[in-house]
C-alpha cells in the first residue's frame, strides 16, 4: 500500500503540493490507525490468550481507531509533526468540542437567565435557522417564535457564534436575574 502511495505522490505535479501534503497526512493517519488496531489486538491476546487455542477471534476495531479515523474524515483533526506523530484540532473541531462542552456542562445555576431575543431578515434565514439549531441543542426554551432562554452560562459563545454567523446587528444576548417565570 506504501509503495501505490510513494508513486502517487512521485506522479503529482511540483505545483500540487497541498495534495501532496493531503496524500501523505491520509497515510500518516492511516498508519497511526492501524497501529492503534494491532495493539489493541496485542493487548487482547495478552489477557485472554485461552481464546487463541481454538483460531484468532474477530475482534471489532478498537474504539480509539474508530473515533480517529472519524475526526479524519470529518475533518476535526489535522496532523502537526509527522516525526512524533501530533495532531491538533482543525477549526471546525475547535467549534464542535465547544459546543459539545456547553451541551454537556452540569454545572450548578448561577441565577441568571440568558435570553436570547433576534429578528433576523428573511433574506438570512439560513443563519436564523442555524441559530435556533444550536439554541435547541444547548437546551434553550422557546418562549416566542424569536425569544429564547436558558440557565446556562453561554453568553460568551453564544455571542461569539452570532459574530460569526454574522447576524449580530439582528441579535440580542441578554443576562437576567427574574424573567418572571
Amino acid at each position: 500500500m506504501s509503495k501505490i502511495l510513494i508513486d502517487k505522490i512521485l506522479r503529482s505535479s511540483k505545483n500540487d503540493f497541498m495534495a501532496k501534503k493531503r496524500i501523505v497526512t491520509n497515510a500518516l493517519l492511516l498508519a497511526l490507525e492501524k497501529a492503534i488496531d494491532g495493539y489493541i489486538r496485542f493487548e487482547d491476546f495478552t489477557t485472554h490468550y485461552y481464546r487463541y487455542h481454538y483460531g484468532i477471534p474477530e475482534l471489532k476495531k478498537s474504539e480509539l481507531a474508530l473515533a480517529l479515523k472519524r475526526l479524519r474524515e470529518n475533518g476535526f483533526v489535522e496532523l502537526v509533526d509527522d516525526e512524533e506523530i501530533t495532531f491538533r484540532l482543525t477549526d471546525s473541531g475547535r467549534d464542535r468540542a465547544l459546543w459539545l462542552k456547553m451541551k454537556n456542562t452540569n454545572e450548578t445555576w448561577d441565577g441568571k437567565w440568558r435570553v436570547v431575543i433576534w429578528d433576523v431578515p428573511e433574506k438570512r434565514r439560513v443563519a436564523r435557522d442555524l441559530l435556533r439549531y444550536k439554541l435547541k441543542q444547548l437546551g434553550f426554551q422557546c418562549f416566542q417564535k424569536s425569544v429564547w432562554a436558558c440557565k446556562k452560562n453561554c453568553t460568551k459563545e453564544l455571542r461569539d457564534f452570532i459574530k460569526k454567523v454574522g447576524i449580530e446587528d439582528w441579535v440580542m444576548v441578554l443576562e437576567a436575574s427574574d424573567i418572571g417565570i
